[in-house]
């Protein structure tokens, strides 16, 4: 199963997890109507001799109770959707974790992130936000958000403390694997449908603290309390349902990442070890029990467990397991350092450096040449391997994310990691060669920022400029965390210089159309959430035109010869047109410009999973129609890919 299979896998889940709950707020809604029929209705209706009947079938009073109850449920969902808009950090605040510093140096939390670094890198994704659950002492980890822009990577201190580095790789790779098969999303909208029939308990509290002789209200109440948990019993039951099916998948997906089995083996059987192994104390956990890597409660529902025993994971990742889980210790928690004298108040946090005098500006460094990168694809990478490999890495891409980890320049990875840096990284990469059109670019971005970003910009350049073109969109999702510690307004001047430096020229070319729209796409939903995108396009008719333009694009981009260029579109066009049963049209380059792009892959990404499985298809057999994929070319196809939420791991040369 690919991952287009997958995620059209998890939208039919989605489908059914829609129809289970109908189905169950359909019966609420009978319950609740029955209670309320019982105590407001059930006599008040009189026969021909004037006493009073008992009846259920009173259709106006069926319908008011329907519409109150519908009326809660949707509001509670919307509230808690609304609340979890954000994604994943919104799910790691929930249960009081702590955002991870991009430049942390604390020795625990640098090998959490170079883990997930590392993940990100090989499976083609953001890095996502890290967070840490202080207080939970207990093994245990999640990940959520609605995509990979604004996905969030959470572990308990216990998880970060008490595993080995190829434990924990092995744990981050589960859920990693939640992360690329569609999980998430559907993880998250199984908070909001439970918490809106939780507020029917809400209501039932409220109104049996109504008082009042003959007040039926706080009776009223006590049902609806009743109806209430009986409905949140049963979507905790579906919520297990799904985490039991998936966790499985889950850590098979994680073993054929990193060939590790062992690894993740080790991380449960040291949850066997403790204690309450996997537990958590906080009281929202239950909120979020089917998003974590191992039961996080510490009870189960009537004996239906959220997870799997921990024995069948564990035999099914090493057979000769015996069933004794060696002793685990939780160590302590890390002592908090001494609080500063009085006289010397500690520093307000500084996200930016004091301004450099414009009038010193810093010395460029040394031009140097980073080591060759091993398994890096320099010209021929096999086409039929591109589509196959997309949300499906493998473990020579994780080997290559740790070989490009440990490789990338120290000054690179260092400025990558603060915000200032990450900022200048990316203004960096749209800086001209011809030095005219620099000094400009570097004027309007000092005139837009401030002196710092400029002489930050200026001084990293020189070694932008020597990296291969295969390394720098790994080195822009590495610098994403960073750059979504600016501030808002921060934001807004860091938005507004990207696309100064983009114009200074009066030319976009496409490398620095692909990294604004990248880089603005997983930035804008952080700083701005909004509505999430639907699936409106199922049928690849009504976007012909759009695939005509995708693909135009594509084959200018990769031809200089216009002959060449028309030959390699027919391939990919013909391909597509076949499969969808419509003409794909070759269009001129004003017709397929930027704009013209923009709003193609806009469409696109609206459409369901398979139709983006054809047209990226489409766009790999464009580009390799000469028998080679260049680096420039691969690059193009990442980012179209990552426009349409397709990860695409690195392209390692054919072997």
């Amino acid at each position: 199963m690919d991952f287009f299979e997958r995620q059209e896998k998890a939208r039919r889940h989605t489908a059914f997890l829609v129809f289970y709950f109908a189905i169950a707020i359909a019966l609420l809604i009978l319950a609740v109507y029955a209670a309320v029929a019982l105590i407001f209705g059930g006599v008040s209706l009189k026969d021909s001799s004037g006493e009073t009947t008992f009846s259920f079938l009173q259709p106006e009073l069926f319908v008011e109770t329907a519409l109150a109850t519908l009326g809660v449920i949707a509001m509670g969902t919307v509230f808690k959707t609304m609340a979890l808009a954000r994604g994943g950090r919104a799910v790691a605040e929930l249960l009081d974790g702590r955002l991870v510093n991009s430049n942390t140096t604390d020795p625990n939390e640098r090998k959490l992130l170079n883990v997930v670094e590392e993940m990100a890198i090989a499976s083609g994704v953001p890095v996502p936000q890290v967070y840490v659950m202080d207080s939970e002492d207990g093994i245990n980890a999640f990940a959520a958000g609605h995509s990979a822009s604004d996905a969030a990577v959470s572990v308990t201190r216990g998880c970060m403390t008490m595993l080995t580095r190829d434990e924990l790789q092995g744990v981050i790779a589960h859920e990693f694997s939640h992360l690329l098969n569609g999980d998430m999303r559907l993880n998250l909208r199984l908070m909001g449908l439970i918490f809106g029939i939780l507020c029917l308990t809400v209501i039932g509290r409220i109104l049996i603290r109504t008082r009042g002789k003959k007040n039926p209200l706080p009776l009223l109440g006590l049902a609806l309390i009743i109806v209430g948990w009986i409905g949140v019993l049963f979507g905790r039951l579906i919520q297990a349902a799904v985490s039991r099916q998936r966790e499985f998948l889950a850590d098979a997906a994680a073993v054929q990442f990193t060939r590790n089995p062992s690894g993740l083996a080790g991380a449960l059987k040291k949850i066997g070890g403790l204690g309450e192994g996997s537990a958590l104390q906080s009281p929202r956990a239950s909120e979020a029990s089917h998003l974590f890597f191992a039961n996080g409660l510490k009870s189960s529902f009537f004996g239906f467990a959220t997870h799997p025993p921990l024995e069948e994971r564990i035999r099914a990742l090493d057979p000769s397991f015996d069933g004794k889980f060696p002793t685990s210790v939780v160590p302590p928690p890390p002592e908090p350092p001494p609080p500063l004298p009085v006289s010397q108040p500690p520093p307000p946090p500084r996200l930016v450096p004091p301004p450099l005098p414009s009038s010193q500006p810093p010395p460029p460094p040394p031009l140097s040449t980073p080591p060759p990168l091993p398994f890096l694809a320099t010209a021929v990478v096999a086409q039929q391997s591109i589509v196959a490999d997309i949300g499906r890495p493998t473990t020579q891409h994780l080997d290559y994310a740790i070989d490009l980890h440990q490789m990338l320049p120290a000054s690179l990875q260092e400025a990558a990691r603060d915000p200032l840096g990450a900022s200048a990284l990316i203004c960096a990469f749209l800086l001209s060669a011809d030095a005219t059109t620099q000094q400009k670019q570097l004027e309007e971005l000092g005139r837009t920022t401030s002196d710092a970003m400029r002489h930050e910009t200026e001084k990293i350049w020189p070694e932008v400029q020597s990296l291969p073109p295969q390394v720098r969109l790994p080195l822009v999702d590495l610098a994403l965390p960073a750059l979504r510690r600016l501030s808002r307004p921060q934001y807004a001047q860091f938005r507004a210089a990207v696309k100064i430096l983009a114009e200074c020229d009066n030319q976009t070319d496409l490398f620095e159309y692909m990294l604004q729209k990248i880089v603005m796409r997983h930035l804008d939903t952080h700083f701005y959430p909004a509505g999430r995108s639907v699936t409106q396009f199922y049928d690849l008719r009504p976007l012909a035109r759009d695939g005509g333009i995708l693909l135009s694009a594509t084959a200018y981009a990769g031809q200089d010869d216009p002959t060449q260029a028309q030959a390699a579109f027919t391939k990919g066009a013909e391909s597509l047109g076949r499969i969808a049963r419509v003409e794909i049209p070759w269009l001129p380059p004003d017709q397929c410009d930027l704009s013209h792009l923009d709003s193609a892959l806009d469409r696109f990404s609206q459409a369901a999973p398979q139709i983006k499985k054809n047209v990226l298809s489409a766009c790999a057999q464009t580009v390799a129609a000469d028998g080679v994929i260049q680096p420039r070319e691969a690059e193009l196809l990442r980012a179209i890919a990552d426009a349409l939420d397709c990860p695409v791991p690195p392209f390692l040369q054919s072997q």
